[in-house]
């Protein structure tokens, strides 16, 4: 069962809640994968370092890549809620007043290159600065929290209200609430032995599609999306690592990896053959750099769950196989460029071909 309403159930004030907050979440989707993905590939162009792909491989469900970090790869994470998490979640959650979006506490973070001219509206989405505003505070350490201004009882008033937002709910807690949502333990995570517990725990990870020994902010995000489910409303949470190279995105309705590909001249004219597109259309609207004769385009695969990643029909426990996968590679796209309005994704298969 959904922890989240669905557009039918809501009142009509939370349909056009929900309207807003997914136009919001449209744009800035196109602004973190601008953020996470092309920038990042001009600040390797820029360092003369060659820029290092994601293969296929690592894109594979339960995928085991060994970790390399990548200096100039953009990392980040920002939480972006329906609603606003209640003052009782702070304890986890950890958003106080001395780490609110203050132009006090902001000049406090000397790290932060904040112009001389500060307006205190730049916090909100609607501004005209927000996304000058966003791209100031995203290298700071742990999370950024965009949230339903608290303060705002008029209308639905987006703002980023806090930075430096650390998760702490312990990972042992997340994954004992998963396992329980699924019917795997009934009450406690060592319920059925150390064993038992370390397999729920891994597959925590495979379900929101890291591997299980990822660092921190991949692990925070995954966490965050966990302990997010107490709130019946929906939310997004991004994240980029200088492992993944990706942009992984957390929703409603799963997870997803962004990702920068390189296509041949060939593999470019096969795709907008198949789409009945000439390819000088092709290259305007989703090549985002080119390497010689090949183009850089964004592809994106999501996530779909088996039956074994949702609650069993029946309702009745049950025993966890941790030799089945708990997603698959549901659909894989070529994104459109960043800002480009008038063409859709475009259907690829990909990571098996």
């Amino acid at each position: 069962m959904a922890f989240w309403s669905v557009r039918e159930e809501l009142s009509r004030v939370s349909r056009l809640r929900r309207s807003y907050y997914e136009l919001l979440r449209d744009d800035l989707d196109q602004f973190m994968l601008e953020y996470a993905l092309v920038a990042s590939y001009l600040r390797f162009l820029s360092s003369g370092t060659p820029y290092p792909f994601v293969e296929k491989r690592e894109l594979k469900p339960r995928a085991r890549i060994p970790g390399t970090e990548h200096e100039h790869q953009n990392t980040f994470l920002v939480v972006f809620i329906e609603d606003t998490v209640p003052a009782r979640y702070k304890k986890y959650i950890r958003f106080f007043n001395v780490n609110r979006t203050t132009k006090a506490n902001l000049l406090q973070a000397r790290t932060l290159p904040l112009p001389d001219t500060f307006d205190r509206n730049q916090k909100y989405i609607e501004s005209a600065q927000f996304y000058n505003f966003l791209k100031i505070l995203l290298p700071v350490d742990y999370a950024l929290l965009i949230q339903r201004d608290p303060t705002s009882h008029l209308r639905n008033r987006y703002v980023l209200s806090h930075f430096h937002v650390r998760i702490d709910w312990p990972i042992t807690e997340a994954a004992e609430d998963l396992a329980q949502s699924l019917r795997y333990i009934s009450k406690d995570l060592y319920e059925k032995g150390d064993q038992y517990a370390e397999t729920v725990q891994k597959k925590f990870f495979e379900y929101y599609s890291v591997p299980v020994m990822v660092g921190g902010r991949r692990t925070a995000a995954i966490v965050a999306a966990q302990f997010l489910k107490r709130i019946p409303c929906i939310s997004t949470i991004y994240v980029g690592s200088s492992e993944s190279r990706a942009l992984i995105r957390i929703s409603e309705r799963g997870a997803s990896k962004a990702v920068l590909i390189p296509l041949s001249e060939e593999e470019m004219t096969q795709l907008s053959n198949a789409h009945n597109m000439a390819l000088p259309t092709f290259k305007k609207n989703y090549v985002v750099a080119r390497e010689g004769r090949r183009g850089i385009c964004i592809f994106q695969v999501t996530y779909s769950y088996t039956n074994h990643a949702r609650p069993p029909d029946d309702g009745k426990l049950r025993e966890i196989n941790p030799d089945v996968n708990w997603l698959t590679v549901g659909q894989e796209h070529i994104l459109p460029k960043p800002g480009v309005f008038k063409y859709p994704p475009l259907p690829i298969s990909l990571i098996y071909s």
